[in-house]
């Protein structure tokens, strides 16, 4: 039986992974094989040099205004839109909540829930956390509550953070990001073969999901082989 995989780089701090999470979700939904698709998550660091958790007193939209050179108004704008646009996708941001800080962490659990069998769960709930709940992405006490609603033990999920525990795994991941020359996040690499970037509608994922299949080679092997497609699109 033939098997797709779709590679997903994305970041928690990340509004529009959220929404292009709900929206390969809405492209799985509709696509005829869904059962033989494998979603895996990779991890994608925006701002590396982040501090564990930044300072409270400076809001998103301060931070935003800094970052980019323009006015307070026109960085809450900008939040507006990003708040308008989640909700058609059916979710519900609230930046003035968020909390943010450095992902690494959150990236090193992401791997370990893996292996356990509940990513997506564990995926889920630190974006739900970040971005609607106010939950610190960085604290580590955090991190092990909502891993630990979503599935993974409590026991564990603290002693991976007491190590280094999957910290290669995550370089290893941002540094397949590197040579695939992925810049921004989202980033789809469906089958091997087919590369989507940023949260692209879910008849445009629906429709790589369908040629992937269809050029499914017989074995992963095979499908290793195939060349992965730029920001432009898929030739």
């Amino acid at each position: 039986m033939k098997k797709l995989r779709v590679d997903v780089w994305s970041d928690i701090a990340c509004p529009w992974c959220y929404v292009g999470k709900r929206r390969l979700e809405a492209a799985l939904a509709r696509f005829r094989w869904r059962d033989s698709v494998e979603v895996v998550w990779r991890a994608f660091e925006l701002d590396p040099s982040s501090p564990r958790e930044r300072d409270t007193s400076v809001s998103n939209a301060e931070r935003l205004a800094q970052k980019y050179g323009t006015s307070r108004q026109q960085a809450e704008a900008m939040l507006a839109r990003m708040t308008d646009t989640a909700k058609g996708d059916g979710l519900d941001f609230h930046f003035e909540r968020q909390r943010s800080g450095n992902t690494f962490d959150a990236h090193r659990l992401l791997h370990l829930a893996a292996e356990r069998g509940v990513q997506d769960a564990v995926k889920e709930r630190f974006l739900r956390g970040y971005m609607t709940d106010g939950e610190a992405i960085g604290n580590p006490d955090a991190l092990v509550r909502m891993a630990a609603e979503a599935g993974l033990p409590e026991e564990e999920t603290r002693k991976v953070l007491a190590t280094d525990a999957y910290a290669a795994e995550v370089r290893e991941d941002e540094a397949q990001a590197q040579e695939l020359g992925i810049s921004g996040v989202p980033f789809f690499v469906i089958g091997g073969r087919y590369g989507l970037s940023g949260a692209q509608p879910a008849e445009v994922i629906l429709e790589a999901l369908n040629r992937a299949w269809k050029d499914l080679a017989p074995t992963a092997a095979d499908a290793a082989q195939g060349a992965v497609c730029g920001p432009e699109g898929c030739a």
